[in-house]
Parts: C-alpha cells; structure tokens; sequence
C-alpha cells in the first residue's frame, strides 16, 4: 500500500503543471474514482480542509488523504511522493537556468504554456462547483467571494471564516442538529 501510495502522488506530482489547484482534477481520478480510497464527498471536505490549512494546498492534500489511510507513515510517504518530482526538476533548473534564461525558444515554450495553466487550474473549479452542488440559487457566493479577494483584497481567511458561520447559523436554521 505505501509504494501504491509514493507512485500515485509521485505521478501526481510528476505529470502535474499549473501547481496544487491543477492537480485536483488528476488526484481525484487517482484517489476517487480509480483506487476509491475516498468519496467524492469526502475528497470535497479533504480539498476544503487543505486549502483551509497553512501551507502548500497540494502538499496538504497529499498528507490528509496519506494520513486517512496509512496514518503519519502514510501521510510522509504521500507527501514524500508529491514533492519529489518538484524539488528535483527546481533543483535542475536552478542548476541550468543562467544558460538558458535568456533563450527565445525556453521563453516561447513559457508563453505557450502560461494559457494552458490557467486552463488547468479552471477545469477543477467547475469540477468541484459541481460537486459542491453550486447552482443557480447560491453561484453568487462564490462569484461575491472571489471579487472581495480578487477586487477589495479581502483575505481568504476572512471568507473562510465567514463561510463557515455562515455555513453553521443555515444549518441551524434548517433545523440541523450541532
């Protein structure tokens, strides 16, 4: 289980470009839908809980789903395994980068590649809106949470916190119990 665990955030890690949001969409096919070691609802709360943590999101995400299913060994090894192609292809570049930072065809590459991240990083917002169950009747709080960022430089915890409140007082509303 631990070697499954290394080679499936190595890959992961590996084949992933764009950072932790770009990763979602591979990680939950890995994690979901081909070794169904979480739910989808599951895996919705993990991606809440790592974004919500300090640190890396998707360094984040590779402990809690390690840790969920081989405890601290499990939760190094995942992590182990995420990081790693990272770290080694950083080292190369920084190793090699005065000899071809200023080359046409490297800086045509990153221009080419620069729309494809974002689209990368698009794909698992409409994925976990999705399955979040975002619709018609509640798209304007995630819409209104990213202009107060994005607009008004509202910090991230701040709406984390307010959403989780927010979150808390419906649901007593509704009639939940907690």
């Amino acid at each position: 289980m631990f070697l499954k665990l290394f080679f499936t955030f190595l890959k992961i890690g590996l084949f992933t470009i764009g950072g932790g949001y770009a990763m979602i969409p591979l990680i939950e096919r890995d994690v979901v839908e081909r070794n169904r070691w979480v739910g989808r609802e599951e895996f919705l709360d993990l991606l809440a809980i790592a974004q919500s943590a300090p640190g890396v999101f998707a360094v984040n995400i590779s402990i809690f789903i390690g840790y969920k299913l081989r405890g601290v060994r499990g939760s190094i090894v995942a992590a182990v395994g995420n990081v790693l192609p990272s770290v080694l292809i950083i080292l190369a570049i920084a190793f090699f980068f005065d000899s071809f930072s200023d080359n046409r065809v490297v800086n045509n590459v990153f221009m080419g590649l620069r729309p494809a991240v974002v689209a990368l990083i698009a794909a698992p917002v409409f994925s976990v809106a999705k399955s979040a169950r975002i619709g018609w009747t509640n798209v304007w709080i995630p819409i209104l949470s990213a202009l107060l960022i994005v607009a008004m430089g509202v910090s991230p915890v701040y709406i984390i916190m307010v959403a989780a409140v927010a979150g808390l007082v419906w649901g007593r509303l509704k009639g939940g119990k907690g």
